[in-house]
């Protein structure tokens, strides 16, 4: 019985590498190279650029001075940050405290390790600037070690900030 699977395993491991190993297609000459190279599309435009320091523009189009926050919802909203952050002051995880942040310069918590993008960003944790970065924090902050791809709703946004801003 073992001798049977034995040859079962190895004649669907040959099959497995017959399938995938196989090109049937010539190797590629310097016309068809050259022909696939003027075939081939425009490389992609370059990332777009952070926004300035000072620019609040979100994906969206909200605004935080259109929405009134719920600090109790932001609580709810803010168990998803739980796992990297905390607000209590002077405790740093994967992520910063976040103790005090509004009102704060970007990378700045003592003892944390920040990326250079975070240091470099110019800037500072307004409502607003914290608004748009929890929208997609990679497009405000390319380089950023924050693996955390936001928050699409901006009524979760403005209640995170309530929240945050009443852990000073």
């Amino acid at each position: 019985m073992k001798r049977i699977f034995t040859r079962a395993g190895c004649i669907a491991s040959f099959a497995l590498l017959a399938a995938c190993g196989g090109n049937s297609e010539p190797a590629p000459t310097a016309e068809t190279s050259a022909a696939a190279d003027a075939a081939a599309p425009a490389a992609a435009p370059a990332a777009a650029a952070a926004p300035a320091a000072d620019n609040t523009d979100t994906l969206d189009g909200t605004k935080f001075a259109d929405m009134t926050g719920n600090a109790a919802n932001g609580e709810r909203v803010f168990m998803q940050c739980k796992s990297c952050h905390v607000t209590d002051p002077g405790i740093n995880r994967i992520g910063p405290s976040l103790a005090g942040l509004v009102g704060r310069t970007a990378g700045t918590v003592a003892g944390f390790p920040y990326s250079d993008a975070h240091k470099s960003s110019g800037i500072t944790w307004s409502k607003e600037k914290l608004y748009q970065y929890l929208e997609k924090p990679a497009r405000l902050v390319p380089g950023t070690k924050m693996a955390f791809a936001g928050l699409a709703k901006g009524q979760d946004r403005a209640d995170v900030i309530a929240y945050l801003e009443t852990k000073k």
